[in-house]
């Protein structure tokens, strides 16, 4: 099972409308798929997705990781070999998302030599994930009316409200017309996407103290130690990391520093590997953890499914799984499906997440 090459082949595909939120606003999936090859004809394949705007990496620089910096010293390995080519890719600092897709598709390709799903390799806890849905930034009436759409026609229940704009009110009306007109029963939380000082954060968190939010995520720049901390000593619910914990490290020092009490794990940016250190860290210290989206798209989203079901502790809440109904077409060759609020992790050979190749040769980007 010897790697004979890695290949990364950047795409477009455009959303069907903008999605914005603090941290920016992207029109068009911009990535890069990743693939490994292996002498006895196994590829195993993975989504990249560059979000420049929050950890520095284009689909540009991705491409040129993958194949100049990380494939020489890859081929030749077996896809088994994983602590020899983690130990390769560490040399290296950040890039994250490089290194998460070529994780997973190695555990792809580890998992169609074997004949086992990933889902079940990695723990096979459950079979499928209940799905949150983001609302980006928009009136609250139109957010409204989005998720009752979704809750309508998907069976969705939790939602994930994009914060962090100005003025605070904004923010504040959308929480409280979604609370009154989703009811009791639905589960709301926030992202503010460091797009709030720790004292505007604060300010919010108490004016929707009676709305029964679950979690706040990302509400201010972790640097804000002092703050940061204040608010996490201050509020009741979870304080979530995201941007600030994309390696177990940076999760280990921002829960002992008391920066957060709960993680949001991306398989987009740790692959399996370190998603796994990351989940045993928190496990261990019982602290929450959420699996997040970086707009992936449907082969993104099936691995975010894969390895979520996996677990117990990461299928506790819902996992951020819709993204990809904003995209005007995919690359997966059989479409996920939402049925009852729930998406079902794939019982095939990898990750399941098989490539139409036509819609690849339509909307590659190096041809």
């Amino acid at each position: 099972m010897k790697i004979t090459a890695v290949e990364a082949i950047p795409y477009a595909i455009p959303y069907t409308h903008p999605l914005r939120f603090a941290s920016g606003e992207v029109h068009t999936a911009d990535h890069v798929l990743i693939r490994v090859h292996t002498e006895d004809g196994i590829v195993g394949e993975a989504d990249a997705p560059p979000r420049p705007y929050t950890y520095g990496e284009t689909q540009r620089s991705i491409k040129e990781m993958v194949e100049e910096v990380f494939g020489p010293h890859v081929v030749g390995k077996s896809v088994f070999d994983r602590s020899a080519i983690h130990a390769v890719m560490r040399r290296t600092i950040h890039n994250q998302v490089a290194k998460g897709a070529l994780d997973i598709a190695l555990w792809d390709a580890m998992g169609k030599a074997l004949d086992v799903p990933v889902t079940t390799l990695l723990g096979g806890w459950t079979d499928s994930m209940r799905v949150s849905h983001m609302l980006g930034f928009k009136p609250a009436r139109e957010l409204l009316e989005e998720a009752l759409e979704f809750g309508e026609r998907y069976g969705i229940t939790t939602f994930k409200l994009k914060t962090g704009r100005r003025p605070l009110a904004l923010d504040v009306e959308a929480a409280r017309v979604l609370r009154e007109g989703l009811g009791p029963e639905a589960d709301i939380y926030l992202d503010a996407n460091r797009g709030w000082t720790a004292n505007e954060a604060m300010e919010v968190l108490r004016q929707t103290a009676d709305l029964g939010l679950s979690l706040l995520e990302e509400p201010c720049d972790a640097k804000e130690a002092m703050s940061r901390r204040r608010l996490v000593e201050k509020f009741p619910i979870p304080i979530v990391g995201d941007e600030s914990v994309p390696t177990a490290g940076d999760a280990s020092r921002e829960l002992l520093s008391g920066g957060c009490t709960a993680i949001c794990i991306k398989t987009a940016r740790s692959g399996f590997t370190e998603a796994q250190e990351i989940l045993g860290l928190c496990t261990g210290l019982g602290v929450d953890v959420t699996m997040g989206n970086q707009i992936d798209t449907q082969i993104g989203s099936l691995a975010t499914v894969a390895f979520g079901a996996a677990f117990e502790a990461t299928s506790r809440r819902a996992g951020e799984l819709s993204n990809f109904l904003d995209m005007s077409d995919d690359l997966l060759a059989e479409p996920i499906e939402i049925r009852d609020g729930r998406i079902a992790a794939r019982h095939v050979p990898g990750v399941g997440a098989a490539v139409d190749e036509d819609k690849l040769t339509r909307y590659r980007t190096d041809r």
